[in-house]
């Protein structure tokens, strides 16, 4: 009797260590969405995420059409005083992308990858976004305000290749 009592107590403990959250350790990285960002992207933005739109106006190609590789500039509101930037790493449809992303909601200091996000916007321009949120299984019920899409490519690379385009012979493959 004894013993069915230990083994009962034993895994009760273990079931209930494993419903705990796990401890972070010391030495776990803890990650800010900007350098996530900036390391994951290749561009090459420091400062708060909300700055990174009006840094990257002149330096980046910049829309309102998710591109992978692109960064998703969240703007700052509420308790996201801050803004948010997270990297396009899928796009699904052209209302419904994933994003790959650090320190957000029931995440802090972590990384989170495939994340959806969904246009709400009325116009279709990604102005406005709903983001899974994982605690709940479901979109969560904020809507973000967004800048719109900065892409990997300098503004002076893209012109460049226009202008590569633009006086290329008419006929065909070399």
């Amino acid at each position: 009797m004894t013993k069915r009592i230990t083994a009962a107590l034993v895994a009760g403990c273990l079931g209930f260590f494993a419903l705990s959250p796990a401890t972070a350790k010391a030495d776990d990285p803890y990650w800010q969405c900007v350098t996530f960002a900036r390391m994951f992207s290749g561009i090459n933005i420091f400062g708060d995420a909300w700055t990174w739109w009006n840094q990257a106006v002149d330096r980046f190609q910049t829309g309102r059409a998710p591109a992978t590789g692109s960064v998703l500039v969240f703007r700052p509101e509420g308790r996201m005083s801050r803004g948010h930037v997270a990297v396009v790493s899928d796009i699904l449809t052209d209302r419904v992308i994933r994003v790959t992303h650090a320190n957000w909601g029931g995440s802090r200091g972590k990384v989170e990858e495939n994340v959806t996000v969904v246009d709400v916007s009325g116009q279709n321009d990604w102005s406005q976004v709903k983001v899974w949120y994982n605690p709940i299984r479901d979109l969560g019920s904020t809507v973000y305000p967004t800048y719109g899409f900065i892409y990997n490519g300098t503004r002076d690379a893209l012109e460049a290749g226009r202008q590569m385009v633009s006086t290329a012979p008419a006929s065909g493959q070399p």
